[in-house]
């Protein structure tokens, strides 16, 4: 939905995508149009790195599990173990893999960010995805990585990849560091890494938006001391989902327009912009409405789905219209049970913008 030249986001910082769709836990749907069936057989449909129609065979021994039982497929956890060997067929795992990365090139994303954490309970099975898939991406793309992992461990691995397949300017980017993982930040500076500083704090999330500030400020000390430059610094205030409580929304913008405020531009500020759909309907409306009250705030960066999100889709938002004022006020706590958005998508009246 185009809207007029008030709506343009051309006076906003330069932004910086974090694509996010290399992640294990990605998942489509039984119920949407990429999933099928035929001759008994179950299939995801996709573009394949050429342009080409492509099929993606289901493993029998991949449909097991609360997720697959509930509708919900992680496609690219699939994808990577035929890469490893567990369900054979390599070649449609490479294949569909190297469509997910060609998708997020082509949308304009200038990281890949890496999570296997959902691909294994065993961490040396991790460590070993993380290395195949790290490796694998950097042969097959020109764009710098982001390292992605709860586990110190898997993420030392990823970033010795980046070491041992080091291309010019293509340092990675460790997501991420926190007041309750400061080790971290030693491997950053070992790797010559850039950094996601998160607000997380000491033992517990942060409540508000004194608590974010008050995390964050004690996390650029802790990254001076370590010798990272602030510009190498992504600043993540952490985004809660916004159906939980109507506060959510404004402890992160207010966060936002402080730290921009303190720091200037010396910092980024990203942050992970679809944790605030979740369980509310529409979910890509209300992830590109908070993406554009945060860039408006001073936000410069997303770890997003850089397709969904495109900047095209960013520019051509219609600030005006009807959807974008429900999703809104959902956000900004003025819709604080959501029930006027609610009310709109089960009349049909929410336009996916």
């Amino acid at each position: 939905m185009l809207g007029g030249g008030a709506n343009k986001l051309s006076h906003v910082r330069e932004f910086i995508a974090i694509g996010e769709n290399l992640h294990t836990t990605r998942v489509l749907s039984k119920k949407g149009k990429r999933f099928h069936v035929d001759g008994g057989k179950e299939y995801l449909s996709y573009v394949d790195s050429l342009g080409s129609e492509g099929e993606l065979l289901i493993p029998e021994e991949a449909k097991s599990g609360q997720d697959y039982d509930q509708g919900r497929i992680k496609h690219i956890k699939i994808a990577l173990q035929m890469c490893m060997g567990e369900f054979g067929d390599e070649e449609s795992g490479v294949s569909y893999l190297l469509a997910a990365i060609r998708r997020q090139e082509q949308a304009e994303a200038d990281f890949l960010d890496i999570n296997v954490d959902e691909y294994s309970l065993d961490q040396r099975e991790r460590e070993d995805a993380m290395e195949w898939l790290t490796a694998f991406v950097l042969a097959n793309s020109d764009l710098p990585v982001a390292i992605d992992s709860s586990a110190t461990s898997v993420i030392e691995v990823g970033l010795a990849v980046c070491a041992r397949e080091s291309k010019p300017m293509q340092s990675p980017l460790l997501n991420s560091a926190s007041l309750e993982r400061l080790d971290v930040l030693d491997l950053a500076a070992d790797y010559g890494a850039r950094v996601i500083a998160t607000a997380s704090g000491d033992s517990g999330m942060p409540t508000d938006s004194s608590s974010r500030l008050e995390n964050l400020a004690r996390m650029m000390n802790a990254v001076s001391d370590c010798g990272i430059e602030s510009g190498d610094v992504f600043l993540d205030p952490l985004i809660f989902p916004i159906a939980v409580d109507g506060d959510y929304g404004n402890h992160v913008l207010e966060t936002i327009a402080a730290l921009r405020s303190e720091y200037g531009d010396s910092v980024h500020i990203t942050g992970g912009f679809s944790n605030v759909s979740f369980g509310l309907p529409e979910r890509k409306l209300i992830n590109l409405v908070f993406l554009d009250l945060a860039r408006r705030a001073g936000a410069n960066s997303g770890i997003i789905d850089p397709v969904a999100l495109s900047a095209e889709v960013q520019q051509g938002l219609d600030r005006g219209s009807r959807s974008f004022l429900l999703a809104k006020n959902v956000l900004s706590g003025d819709d604080r049970d959501c029930s006027e958005y609610l009310k709109a998508w089960r009349k049909k009246e929410l336009v996916s913008l």
